[in-house]
């Protein structure tokens, strides 16, 4: 069973940066595809940025793509999403999320573990 449990999230002003942090315990995090996905108040979950462990390979949502760079460390276990430029609509609790499969996912049901998700406030 893998445990993920997101970090870095906060309050900011528009045009900020912040670096959330996901650190996974419990599986090879070097075998695990990982997924930040994003979900604002009233809003359905979205698809942030995804990278898998051959490569890696990384997929943006168009939103974010060049704003927002989704990395990992595989000797901390630790899987990162800078994000730059941070807009009003960037706020949400953002979650990661893992699974075994090599495919860049975008859609939540093809992950199999998550975490608790933390919260990021843009103010404009």
């Amino acid at each position: 069973q893998v445990q993920l449990v997101e970090s870095g999230g906060g309050a900011v002003q528009a045009g900020a940066s912040l670096r959330l942090s996901c650190a996974a315990s419990g599986g090879t995090f070097s075998r695990l595809t990982m997924g930040w996905f994003r979900q604002a108040p009233g809003k359905e979950r979205e698809f942030v940025a995804a990278i898998n462990w051959v490569g890696p390979r990384v997929y943006y949502a168009h939103s974010v793509k060049g704003r927002f760079t989704i990395s990992r460390d595989n000797t901390k276990n630790t899987v990162y999403l800078q994000m730059n430029s941070l807009k009003p609509e960037d706020t949400a609790v953002y979650t990661c999320a893992a699974d075994w499969k090599l495919t860049l996912a975008t859609i939540g049901s093809d992950y199999k573990y998550w975490g608790q998700g933390t919260q990021v406030t843009v103010s404009s």
